[in-house]
Order: C-alpha cells, then sequence, then structure tokens
C-alpha cells in the first residue's frame, strides 16, 4: 500500500517552544545593542518615549531579527536535513510550510508594528525585511556571496537598528554625525560577519558559496576583514574629532588601539582563533559603538 502523507497546508500547528527555536532569541542580542545605541545617541531624554522604545526592542529583536531567522531555516531546510536534521523544520517539529508561514507571519507583524511608530522607522524596517529576504531566498540568495551577504547583515544588524533606534527617540532623521557613525559601524561589521565565514571554508568551496575565505584565501581574507574592521572605527574617530568630542574620540581610539593587539593574533591562526577574536576583539567594537553612541547623544541632548 501506497504510504499517504499530510498535506503541508493541513500539518498541524507547531508547539510554540519549537517556533522559539526557530526565531532563535540568541541572535537578536546584536540588533537590541545596535538599537540601544540608536536611542542614546539621539540625546533625547527616555521617559516621554519609553513605549516606543519597548516596541522597538520587540520589532528589532523578535519580529525582525527573528523573521531573518525563520527565513533563513525555510529556504536551507534541505541543507539542514544533512547537516543539522534537529533543527525545527527538518526534524518536522515544524511540519508542512509552517516555517514559510511564520516568516511571512513575522513579516506582516514587522511592518505593521512600524507602521504605528512613524516614516523613518517603517522605511527602515522595510528596507531590512527586504535583505533579510533576499539574504536567503532566490532568486537572489544573497548568501551565497562574500561581499553582498556579509554586507547585507551588518547594514541590518547595525545600521538599520541603530538609525531605528535613533528614529524612535527623535521622531525625525536622525542628525547627519549619528548617520556618518552608524554607516562607519555598518561597514565594520562586514568584516566581524567574514570572520563567521572562517569555520566553514571546505563547506563552502565544496557547495560553491563564495564568501571571502573561499574566493581569497583565508590568510588574506582575514586581512581583509580586519582591515574592514579597523579602518571605519578610525573614520569614527575622526568625526568625533570634528564634532568636538575629543574625550570620546580618545576612548574609541583606545578601544581600536585593543582591537588591533588584538588582531595579531587573530591573524596567526584565522580558523582557530576568528571565535576567540568574536568574543573578544568583537566585544571592545561593540563598546566603542555604546561610547560613540553616548558622546553624540550628549551633543545632541546640549
Amino acid at each position: 500500500m501506497a504510504r499517504t502523507t499530510t498535506p503541508a497546508i493541513f500539518a498541524p500547528y507547531p508547539a510554540l517552544r519549537d517556533v522559539l527555536e526557530l526565531l532563535k532569541p540568541i541572535t537578536w542580542f546584536p540588533p537590541i545593542w545596535a538599537f540601544m545605541c540608536g536611542v542614546v545617541s539621539a540625546g533625547q531624554p527616555l521617559a516621554p518615549r519609553v513605549g516606543f522604545v519597548l516596541a522597538g526592542l520587540l520589532l528589532v529583536g523578535p519580529l525582525v531579527c527573528g523573521t531573518s531567522q525563520a527565513v533563513n531555516d525555510w529556504f536551507d531546510r534541505h541543507v539542514d536535513a544533512i547537516n543539522e536534521p534537529g533543527r525545527p523544520i527538518p526534524s518536522g517539529r515544524i511540519g508542512g510550510n509552517w516555517g514559510l508561514r511564520v516568516a511571512v507571519i513575522g513579516t506582516a507583524l514587522s511592518f505593521f508594528v512600524a507602521l504605528a511608530m512613524g516614516p523613518w522607522v517603517l522605511a527602515a524596517t522595510t528596507l531590512a525585511l527586504i535583505c533579510a529576504w533576499a539574504y536567503s531566498a532566490p532568486p537572489f540568495r544573497l548568501k551565497m556571496s562574500g561581499i553582498w551577504g556579509p554586507g547585507v547583515v551588518a547594514l541590518t544588524y547595525e545600521g538599520l537598528t541603530w538609525f531605528t533606534g535613533a528614529s524612535v527617540m527623535a521622531a525625525a532623521l536622525p542628525p547627519s554625525p549619528v548617520l556618518a557613525v552608524l554607516l562607519l559601524y555598518s561597514l565594520g561589521a562586514h568584516g566581524i560577519m567574514t570572520l563567521n565565514d572562517f569555520k566553514a571554508v571546505r563547506g563552502d568551496l565544496a557547495t560553491g558559496v563564495r564568501s571571502l575565505p573561499a574566493m581569497l584565501g583565508v590568510a588574506v581574507a582575514a586581512r581583509v576583514a580586519c582591515v574592514t574592521m579597523a579602518v571605519p572605527q578610525a573614520l569614527v574617530v575622526l568625526v568625533l574629532l570634528h564634532e568636538g568630542h575629543v574625550l570620546v574620540a580618545a576612548a574609541v581610539s583606545a578601544f581600536l588601539v585593543g582591537q588591533i593587539a588584538l588582531m595579531a593574533r587573530l591573524l596567526a591562526d584565522p580558523v582557530q582563533r576568528a571565535p576567540w577574536y568574536n568574543a573578544t576583539g568583537t566585544t571592545l567594537y561593540v563598546l566603542g559603538m555604546l561610547i560613540a553612541a553616548l558622546g553624540l547623544g550628549r551633543a545632541v541632548g546640549l
């Protein structure tokens, strides 16, 4: 007798814990951090906008970032069935096309929450959602590129979330120094995202993923990543000096010097030490972001 399967449309509702696992809460921290950098960079009192800030945290974390994780897992479900069969979709814990439904529902909820928060937040959220789908879904599959893939992740995780936080507080377009700094930190984050590709060089070469380590070789890609992280931060220092924030610029410079010292050890063995650098150098990077945001916020608030 032929085996029958339940049509995707009739697949049972997934358990809440499995949906939460699909949305990967551990990935929400970077955009939430950048969002809070945006909040403090606006230099506005928190109390009158606390409701919007809480809504913004929901938006950039569980909604937009969570949606991006669901989109990615849905379009990678066949690969995950081989490499990570215990994940919610390939394991069948989220059956039928519920993975796609979660992604679509998350996209719609993100859009409507952003719509209630003003035109600038809506614009940033729309662009972030476009990036999330283009990163994982055909025909674009930007994740296959070592340039576009890390670029859109860096833009959404750092730049657009910072922009959202600043826009939430100011209810307007952030001032030009804030825009310059958030764009520079987004550019630098491209190098951070590239570090994540060192652990999968063999797989990338086998499957045709054109990550920078696969295209350039590990040694060259590591140097490119380090330069990509360092140069935008040096430019942030110049922006801060131009705006008269001498002490803040000195603090960001100190964090940059610390990263450069750690980069020397990273370059000696990029494959083995990329996770170590993410725990050390990247921490200094995001602390520098916060210091820069605080300095910009104090200037705006004066």
